[in-house]
């Protein structure tokens, strides 16, 4: 009796572990992906768009600009005022969904049709009239090498500046979308808090190459994520406004997975 129940918890054990083995295989050649949405400011009120989709493509697939493409989602569609995705704010597109290994050439982010600018001193949106060349979506090269068993974070940052062009005297207002996208475990962070915090702050981020920015709080606090790692030179320039002074910050160093705090700026 004694020999046939340590049998039967041996084939238990052989049994469980087998399941096991099985689980674990059917996850091989899979990662997990998370995407979130930051802000670069512009000079405008609000910058509302709506996001339906991320769809992500990889390298073998077809040429033709519109197969190849695979949906995996985004948490909550609708319409977001990017101008709220500052001070270290982020939208969360997707989070945490299962992915294939291999290159990943690019991400499509999906817009719908209900996107509008509302201009300084103004309070009624004005439509943004969407090129049709970026109705199907917007690509965001990524060139990115998914590893199985990993978890991605990528930061998609939409620079609402450079994304909003004046038709000429037409009056038409367009949106041309420009995004760059880093990769979180490629890339580290800088931080801060700029005093008086009642103050409108635009922080700006550059070593030469790559140029990110964004604005304070009602705190007085920033964040700027997905910064290649590097020296930067940091620029805090206040409201015009305030008739405070802006502040340069060299030699600022950037690490990879670390996040850069400058501490308590305070502007004079």
């Amino acid at each position: 009796m004694k020999y046939l129940k340590q049998t039967l918890l041996l084939l238990i054990a052989i049994f469980t572990f087998s399941c096991n083995n099985s689980d674990e295989s059917s996850n091989d050649g899979t990662a997990r992906l998370s995407v979130k949405l930051v802000d670069e400011p512009g000079d405008y009120e609000h910058v509302f768009v709506e996001v339906v989709d991320v769809m992500v493509k990889y390298d073998g697939e077809s040429d033709d600009d519109e197969n190849g493409w695979q949906s995996i989602g985004i948490i909550n569609p609708g319409v977001y005022d990017l101008l709220e995705l500052t001070g270290g704010v982020s939208l969360e597109l997707v989070d945490n969904e299962e992915i294939e290994a291999g290159l990943l050439k690019q991400i499509r982010l999906v817009l719908g049709d209900d996107n509008s600018v509302v201009l300084e001193g103004e309070t009624e949106p004005r439509h943004l009239n969407t090129p049709s060349a970026q109705q199907s979506g917007l690509k965001i090269m990524v060139n990115q090498e998914i590893v199985a068993g990993l978890n991605y974070d990528f930061i998609l940052d939409f620079d609402a500046d450079e994304s909003i062009v004046m038709a000429g005297n037409s009056g038409n207002i367009n949106l041309k979308p420009v995004l760059r996208a880093s990769l979180e475990v490629n890339s580290g962070s800088l931080s801060g808090t700029v005093l008086p915090a009642d103050v409108v702050v635009a922080v700006e981020a550059t070593n030469g190459i790559e140029t990110a920015s964004t604005l304070t709080d009602d705190s007085g606090n920033f964040q700027i994520l997905g910064l290649s790692p590097g020296v930067y030179t940091v620029t805090i320039t206040p409201d015009n406004d305030s008739m405070l002074n802006a502040v340069i910050i060299e030699d600022v160093e950037i690490v990879i997975g670390e996040t850069t705090n400058l501490g308590t700026i305070t502007l004079e």
